[in-house]
């Protein structure tokens, strides 16, 4: 088995990852273990008691992250005039109908978030089997199929984020950068934990949340207590 890297062994030493800690004291330690040469992603991790296999406990959902998430995110908007100048306006990185649908058939994926207007949902479907796998298609339920193409693109630059549990029942979101303050990283993890818990699925019989974990891209994951989430010192 090949070996950490020195700079992983160096921050295991430092620390004992099994401990669960509070939001603020594990804000902390991932911040300090950010080491890479690049301002790394601050990352959370939920674990959920459902079965992904089943449509009465899929969790899926949108949060607007006070703080915004820290990146540049490049709008698809899939609508058809005057809806694609509104997009435009609004902030949009692209938008139109049959150019973007005919260059995602040809293997052009260079966006980030696609939203869409509800009447051109029977050419956006036909692109399901390209955009599903990748998490990228619009969805009235996380607000990226609509006919209020200003708010959305506004929202999405702002930084809302989807997310959608996985196979193994986890739901993960990338809250903001290493290099954001401490107070901003840790009220956008209380606005995306609180999301997720509001989404929880009438199929959900077992406990909800098993395990949170946050983490920076490169770095090792910190268990969080669950209660300080909602403690008033966090």
């Amino acid at each position: 088995m090949a070996k950490a890297p020195k700079r992983l062994a160096a921050i295991r030493k430092k620390y004992d990852f099994t401990i669960e800690r509070a939001l603020k004291e594990a804000v902390t330690i991932i911040k300090d273990c950010a080491t890479a040469k690049f301002d790394e992603s601050f990352d959370i991790a939920v674990k959920l008691g459902v079965d992904p296999r089943k449509t009465d406990q899929i969790v899926r959902g949108s949060v607007s992250l006070p703080h915004g998430t820290g990146k540049s995110v490049r709008v698809l908007v899939l609508a058809k005039t005057p809806k694609d100048t509104e997009a435009l306006n609004a902030g949009a990185d692209y938008a139109g109908l049959e150019e973007f649908t005919e260059k995602i058939k040809n293997g052009w994926l260079e966006f980030d978030v696609v939203v869409a207007t509800p009447d051109v949902m029977g050419e956006v479907g036909k692109l399901a089997r390209i955009l599903g796998p990748r998490g990228l298609m619009p969805n009235p339920k996380s607000g990226t199929v609509t006919l209020d193409i200003a708010k959305a693109v506004q929202e999405v630059k702002a930084g809302k984020i989807e997310y959608r549990v996985d196979k193994s029942g986890i739901v993960h979101g990338s809250i903001g950068k290493c290099s954001f303050p401490n107070d901003k990283i840790i009220e956008n993890a209380a606005a995306f934990f609180s999301s997720v818990l509001r989404a929880k699925p009438s199929g959900a019989k077992r406990k909800y949340v098993k395990t949170i974990y946050v983490s920076s891209t490169m770095g090792p994951g910190v268990p969080v207590i669950e209660q300080s989430f909602q403690s008033s010192d966090k």
